[in-house]
């Protein structure tokens, strides 16, 4: 991997947001509006993260209709399972976390 490239993944893991976003993930796949719901914040603005994260293949994206779902990719990182080991579990960080249903 050249130093550009590792360089922008440590960028996109960077941020505090999207740390917890790959937490949320590490559980289960989720719909941008549960990521909406668990991170208490806007549409457009996961939509920001989640195009960081996906950039830099740490994340991985599935539609179905007009839905949005996400899911862990890490296939361009050797070493992102070290880095979802050391993130929080995500019901110790958010007691609130449950299954939204997006309608």
């Amino acid at each position: 991997m050249d130093i550009d490239k590792l360089a922008e993944i440590y960028k996109a893991l960077g941020d505090k947001t999207r740390l917890r976003i790959l937490s949320l993930l590490k559980a289960e796949e989720r719909c941008v509006c549960e990521l909406v719901e668990f991170l208490g914040i806007s549409q457009p603005t996961v939509s920001q993260h989640m195009r960081r994260l996906k950039s830099v293949h740490l994340v991985k994206e599935r539609r179905q209709g007009r839905w949005v779902y996400y899911s862990l990719d890490g296939s361009a990182w050797p070493f992102f399972h070290f880095i979802l080991e050391s993130l929080p579990d995500p019901e110790q960080e958010n007691k609130t976390v449950r299954k939204v249903v997006c309608d």
